[in-house]
């Protein structure tokens, strides 16, 4: 074994009962448990996974809505020493097939929805041996799978000898969890975690910015097969004591609402273009009243956006960054101490750089390649030396994002490093230019790319999303008023809706793909 001694699993859930804490509700769902009820199935998990043959090292993976067996399922791999791999409900059978494949899945966990996907997905993976339906009746799975329901893995748990619920003796360089991500190159890739991870993100951003404690509950809009999501949900604050509310169904406005008022969160967990959704949404101007904090990542939230919510709901936003190759956020603005339109400051715990091409750090004003340090950065990629090699430096970590600091230590971002643009000579934020834009009351959503002109060179468009008569002429003028000539948009396209990932982040190469299509005669100069 390398390293100490450490179970996510064990600390995560069945610590607080042994600390006394066993009667405090852990998790609100569609049923309610407490920590010693949580800690009992688990425990009947670890054992119920055990006796499907797995062994030390193998993956099981989850293909579920945010519930009770995801939840429980994820912390019995941690306890059972095996690797627990949560994966997208939005993927097509290819891709979750690729994934499944990639992964060298023994067992996977499905919600009832996703079965028509997983028959397909599954004749891509020969390693699976095992398919749990989460619901009451099995999935259909191809010759050599065993399925069954997560009742038959209940009875099977609680029917085997004790001994199967003691946990693994895992150190803290065990694996513990694998997070797939696209990253910049579309190509599926599983971020390696150890256990020793989940602690340091809790001992980091969840104490040290939340500042979260017992009577917290947490309620994330990103769900938990994200990295964002499953450090809301889970680690943070199950490793204060605290409860989480799990929502199996898709975020919109009203969802959310009826959880607000019905669970009373403290604790509150989105991305920028659903906190854009809940302002335009209507909702009454308590519906925050019980939460104390937001907390937005996943892309730049722009200070407009910020504001406004602030100002209509009375919740202070603390805007971060993190990715599913650091586990959660790195930098972040602080609760009392948030600057609107930068990512803040270092969390404590995480060292940062700026770099140029050629690896030098850059002074303050200067922009430059964000580069991270911390105990929680992945192990690697799996079976990606090449991409690996790329991303991870030692102990550092490339980002691929291009941010600046001001002299007092705030860092601000400029976007993805393949996102810049030159508009006469001069590099241009696409961040920038959408803050301005969300400025104008009439507009909801923005997002800027460059287009070549009719002499080749790369000049910002804008696609927004409005509500109400503006023209386009008006916003381009409203770019002029307050941002550097050079920066304005030379075209405005208005558009239904922006294409967004699963996460709620602009799919920046669809937009291009939109701004090309719809501006056959090219750009004014």
């Amino acid at each position: 074994m390398s390293g100490p001694e450490f179970n996510a699993g064990v600390w995560l859930a069945h610590r607080h009962v042994r600390e006394g804490r066993g009667d405090r509700v852990a998790v609100r769902a569609g049923t309610t448990l407490t920590y010693a009820a949580l800690s009992e199935l688990v425990g009947v998990l670890t054992a119920g996974l055990r006796g499907l043959g797995l062994r030390r090292d193998d993956r099981v993976l989850f293909v579920t809505n945010d519930d009770v067996p995801m939840f429980s399922g994820i912390l019995a791999a941690f306890c059972a020493g095996f690797v627990a791999v949560p994966v997208s409900t939005m993927l097509s059978a290819k891709e979750l097939g690729t994934i499944i494949a990639d992964s060298g899945a023994c067992a996977v966990v499905a919600s009832p929805e996703y079965g028509l996907q997983l028959q397909e997905a599954l004749t891509m993976a020969p390693e699976v041996r095992h398919l749990v339906s989460d619901g009451p009746a099995p999935l259909p799975a191809p010759a050599g799978i065993t399925s069954l329901t997560w009742q038959d893995l209940l009875t099977q748990g609680e029917r085997a000898p004790y001994a199967l619920r003691e946990p693994a003796a895992t150190a803290e360089d065990s694996w513990a969890l694998w997070l797939y991500t696209s990253g910049t190159t579309g190509v599926p890739k599983g971020a390696m975690h150890r256990h020793a991870n989940i602690r340091h993100v809790c001992e980091t951003y969840g104490d040290q910015v939340l500042g979260i404690r017992p009577g917290d509950v947490c309620f994330s809009i990103a769900k938990l097969f994200f990295a964002y999501g499953i450090g809301n949900s889970m680690f943070f604050p199950l490793s204060a004591g605290a409860a989480t509310v799990l929502e199996p169904r898709r975020p919109t406005p009203a969802v959310t609402a009826a959880r607000l008022a019905a669970d009373r969160p403290t604790l509150f967990f989105g991305v920028p273009t659903f906190y854009a959704a809940l302002l335009a949404a209507g909702l009454p101007e308590d519906s925050f009243a019980s939460v104390r904090l937001g907390a937005s990542a996943g892309e730049a939230l722009p200070a407009p956006l910020q504001e406004r919510f602030t100002q209509r709901f009375g919740v202070e936003v603390i805007d971060g960054i993190g990715s599913t190759e650091a586990l959660h956020i790195f930098l972040s603005n602080k609760p009392g101490e948030v600057r609107p339109g930068t990512t803040g400051r270092p969390v404590p715990g995480y060292d940062i750089e700026l770099r140029d091409v050629a690896g030098a750090c850059v002074p303050d004003g200067q922009p430059g390649s964000l580069h991270v340090r911390g105990a929680s950065i992945a192990l690697g990629y799996w079976r990606r030396t090449d991409a690996s090699r790329a991303v991870f430096a030692g102990e550092w970590l490339n980002t691929g994002d291009t941010y600046v600091r001001s002299p007092d230590g705030y860092y601000t971002c400029l976007g993805r490093s393949n996102d810049l643009l030159k508009a006469g000579g001069i590099w241009v934020s696409p961040v920038e230019v959408e803050s301005r834009l969300l400025e104008h009351p009439q507009v909801e959503e923005a997002a800027v790319v460059g287009l070549a002109d009719e002499h080749g060179l790369d000049k910002p468009v804008a696609c927004v999303v409005v509500q109400g008569g503006v023209t386009a002429e008006e916003l381009v003028q409203w770019c002029r008023d307050g941002l550097a000539a050079f920066k304005r948009p030379r075209q405005v396209i208005f558009l239904d809706q922006l294409p967004k990932t699963a996460t709620g982040k602009i799919q920046r190469f669809k937009v291009r793909a939109i701004v090309a299509d719809l501006s056959g005669e090219g750009l004014p100069a």
